[in-house]
């Protein structure tokens, strides 16, 4: 597909069929509000009013200041406070329960004791799934007359009914 160039023409008929959309739109917006109660207006701009921007004072900026400094020096106390009862505290608390070697044996002995049942219950019930059930067995189909001892037996009750028509 060739590549189109964007004459002055081609924008200004662009231009005006957007601002024809427009128009429609508005008009669309108007009924709406109109069905609602609301009184039609045209679109309303942002105002050109621009406010000031807001100053603090410096005393309201002191204040601040000195309010953030407290909370600071608050959380920094009490972060050294906590440090401090960290490392002395080490002495005081229980020390670490060891177990003995006999108590991990016996942990060890009946860990393997539970493996070991859990094993051999599962092999049994993979030896009781590849283990066929009895089934009865079903008696044998009565085979079907084969086509050609039919055919054979027609063709001679034929032969036999034309010799007795004939006699």
């Amino acid at each position: 597909m060739p590549e189109q160039i964007l004459t002055p023409e081609i924008l200004a008929a662009a231009l005006q069929g957007l601002e024809a959309q427009r128009a429609r739109l508005d008009a669309h917006i108007a009924e709406t509000r109109r069905l609602l109660g609301a009184r039609s207006q045209q679109p309303t701009a942002p105002p050109d009013v621009v406010r000031p921007k807001r100053k603090m004072s410096a005393a309201g900026r002191k204040r601040i200041a000195a309010a953030t400094k407290k909370r600071w020096a608050e959380f920094h106390q009490k972060q050294a406070e906590a440090a401090k009862t960290a490392k002395e505290p080490a002495a005081a608390t229980k020390p670490k329960r060891k177990m003995s070697a006999a108590g991990r044996k016996r942990i060890a002995d009946a860990t393997r004791k539970r493996w070991a049942e859990f094993h051999r219950k599962k092999a049994e019930a993979a030896a009781k799934a590849r283990k066929p059930a009895a089934v009865k067995k079903a008696a044998p189909k009565k085979a079907a007359p084969k086509k050609a001892a039919v055919k054979k037996a027609a063709a001679e009750a034929a032969a036999q009914a034309v010799q007795e028509a004939a006699s």
